[in-house]
């Protein structure tokens, strides 16, 4: 039975001669776990968004074509009766939130509805999403990962038979973002749920969807089994898509020869086992080469203690007697779970935040009496949103804005320059929040560097992206070398801290957990399941395979597992 329709579904944004969806005709069956892949901008989001009836009925534009949800014509229904079908989990969940406790939220929309049992659907919808005795709390005591559940509760609690998710783990560590698939799995699993997630982790699609829709300039190109979906390399990397790394990894060894041409490319670690279990690991340190660590500091971090005051409870505290120093040129990736302190860290060097004890200095100078527009040339922070660093209606402006007001000579030919550096000329007259991902992302960079700092934070650079838009940030990041001195990325990325870092920060209740390599954080097995960070997949491809194998990316899974086990001789 399907549960949803559309024919013929076509549609533009207002004011836009080009239509950002065209001619889709899908059905999606009951129960089925479809994930939706595609590029940045090929239509995924404004897809879904025809499916819960916020296009036509809230966003408008021109539209044509049949959409049924459950056997209702979207057309003929309101936004109301259309969440009671399917609910939906924005990417930008927070805006969700609207009441202070827990219970409270997940149960308002039933209340809007002058539902009778609406406590009572509040409560189950937070025991079906894993928040069972939180209902008493506030809505900031809740981590990352437990804000997006209660979202996703709130949904729930109208009990829709479709459940839509745009991007449900982009910002999430690896535990949060296991739970909330565990809790996907159960809802698809066990009470019938239809699932529909906008996804780019295929290793997570892997893992637990059942189908792949890949969406290709606003049209369906496919939509088949997730095994076979996966498998189709060539044509993910086509559409600016990471497969997973295990399947990458075969596709390039069966191209290379090191596997046969008749092998199945394998989507999970399980099938990888079995793909490469007859080839031998090449036992090398693989040594990676490294800048020597400088010793003249770029911020320290003395006996530094921070806590947030709390409406119930006590006081958060974020850091107790914190000790670190950051040398001046290091690339340094600060990792940890949501909530570790990432973000509050990069507030305490810009002078936004204020230590309850202890001194933060700056280049050998401490910030307790120092205003944060004032350190503007020395340190920047690129905001994990970039769309809040947009405040002007063109780029051009934006960039231009902080040179401007502090009177920064020839600034009009500063800002032509960096619109040239970061690719963004043709679009200077254009407001920032109208654009892709990665066009905002290189905007938020140029606007972050147009003061020349020595020091760059950037908070989740390449959270949201496909595989084309962070390439080009990585790039950026690398041509970037030659502007500022010392750069610092707080991320759950694990491939770009692998690829890019020569330092690793592992953040914990309020610690540094560990300080140190890729080799040294991520051999630690023990610091790993403590703190919650996860190597990349491939990293535990070739534990699986060697114990002794450290491989953080494919290039190096390649060449350590190159040739096959030679027969043992009687």
């Amino acid at each position: 039975m399907n549960v949803i329709e559309t024919e013929n579904l076509n549609y533009s944004y207002p004011a836009s001669d080009t239509p950002i969806l065209k001619d889709i005709s899908l059905q999606i069956e009951q129960g089925d776990f479809l994930a939706v892949i595609g590029n940045n901008g090929c239509g995924k989001s404004t897809f879904c968004k025809t499916l819960n009836g916020l296009i036509p009925h809230f966003i408008a534009g021109d539209y044509n074509g049949r959409v049924t949800v459950g056997g209702i014509n979207t057309l003929e229904a309101d936004v109301g009766t259309l969440a009671c079908k399917a609910g939906y989990v924005y990417q930008d969940f927070e805006n969700q939130i609207v009441r202070p406790t827990v219970l409270d939220d997940a149960s308002y929309a039933c209340l809007n509805y002058a539902m009778e049992d609406y406590r009572e659907r509040g409560l189950e919808a937070l025991k079906l999403c894993g928040l069972e005795g939180k209902e008493e709390d506030y809505i900031w005591q809740l981590s990352g990962g437990q804000t997006h559940l209660l979202a996703l509760a709130g949904a729930v609690s109208l009990r829709p038979d479709i459940l839509i998710l745009d991007e449900p783990i982009a910002q999430l560590d690896p535990a949060h973002a296991d739970r909330i698939y565990e809790v996907l799995r159960e809802l698809n699993e066990e009470h019938g749920k239809t699932i529909i997630v906008i996804e780019h982790h295929t290793e997570y699609i892997a893992d637990y969807c059942r189908h792949v829709m890949l969406m290709k300039n606003g049209k369906i190109a496919w939509k088949l089994p997730a095994d076979e979906a996966l498998r189709r390399v060539e044509e993910l990397q086509e559409c600016n898509i990471f497969p997973p790394q295990v399947t990458l990894a075969a596709y390039r060894m069966k191209k290379k020869g090191s596997l046969p041409e008749k092998v199945l490319l394998p989507t999970t670690i399980l099938e990888g086992k079995k793909v490469f279990q007859n080839l031998r690991f090449k036992k090398n340190d693989m040594p990676r080469i490294t800048e020597p660590r400088f010793r003249e500091p770029a911020v320290e971090f003395r006996n530094v203690s921070v806590a947030f005051r709390s409406v119930k409870g006590e006081e958060k505290k974020v850091f107790q007697g914190l000790n670190l120093e950051i040398q001046k040129g290091e690339k340094v990736a600060v990792i940890g779970s949501n909530g570790a302190g990432k973000s509050t860290m990069m507030k305490l060097m810009t002078g936004l935040l204020k230590p309850a004890g202890g001194e933060v200095r700056l280049n050998g100078e401490s910030l307790r009496k120092k205003k944060p527009e004032g350190l503007s040339g020395q340190i920047s922070l690129v905001y994990q949103n970039p769309e809040e660093m947009f405040i002007k209606d063109t780029i051009a402006a934006d960039i231009s804005y902080a040179m401007k007001v502090r009177g920064v000579k020839d600034y009009e030919k500063r800002t032509e320059e960096l619109l040239k550096r970061f690719r963004l000329w043709e679009l200077r007259e254009q407001d920032g929040r109208l654009l892709s991902g990665g066009q905002m992302r290189r905007a938020s960079l140029a606007i972050g560097i147009a003061l020349n700092p020595s020091i760059l934070l950037l908070d989740e650079p390449t959270a949201n992206l496909d595989i084309a838009t962070r390439r080009e940030i990585m790039k950026t990041l690398t041509e970037m070398k030659d502007i500022t001195e010392t750069v610092m990325i707080a991320t759950h990325d694990m491939q770009l801290v692998c690829e890019w870092a020569d330092r690793i920060l592992v953040l914990s209740e309020g610690k540094l957990a560990a300080d140190g390599t890729r080799d040294e954080i991520f051999r630690d097995s023990a610091l790993v399941e403590r703190v919650g960070i996860r190597p990349p997949e491939i990293f535990y491809m070739g534990q699986v395979l060697d114990p002794t194998a450290y491989c953080y990316t494919i290039d190096e899974f390649i060449d350590a597992f190159s040739e096959e086990k030679k027969e043992e001789t009687a």
